[in-house]
């Protein structure tokens, strides 16, 4: 509980200094630690100063979550990271466009479909 709360004020508060340590977070063994973490490091409209991390630190983990995370929640979450980036990374659109047609969960399916290419996020941004 402490990891999770310590991550949802991180997504408020976001300073470079904490990047690392937050997608470390993403290895977490506790789900609700790991969508934490995700939500963290993909949400704009939560944070209050200007701490983005970049594509270069935060991509690779993301598309990991997203293909192989166990918990359907977290690839839910990780499907809004990969999604930063459909826009300047074939791998993220790829990504998207897997997921959604062989997700497992439908949830996920639904949720890339928004983010991949024709979807109302992808259209949106």
């Amino acid at each position: 509980m402490v990891r999770e709360q310590c991550c949802k004020l991180l997504d408020h508060l976001l300073v470079e200094d904490a990047v690392d340590e937050m997608i470390a977070m993403l290895d977490d063994p506790v789900p609700s630690v790991r969508v934490a973490a995700v939500h963290a490091l993909s949400c704009d409209r939560c944070k209050t100063d200007a701490c983005r991390p970049a594509e270069a630190l935060v991509l690779a983990p993301g598309l990991r979550l997203l293909r192989h995370d166990p918990d359907a929640h977290v690839r839910a979450m990780a499907v809004e990271l990969v999604g930063r980036f459909v826009h300047t990374s074939v791998e993220a659109e790829a990504a998207l466009m897997r997921a959604r047609q062989a997700d497992p969960s439908t949830a996920v399916r639904k949720k890339s479909g928004w983010y991949a290419p024709g979807g109302t996020i992808y259209r949106r941004t």
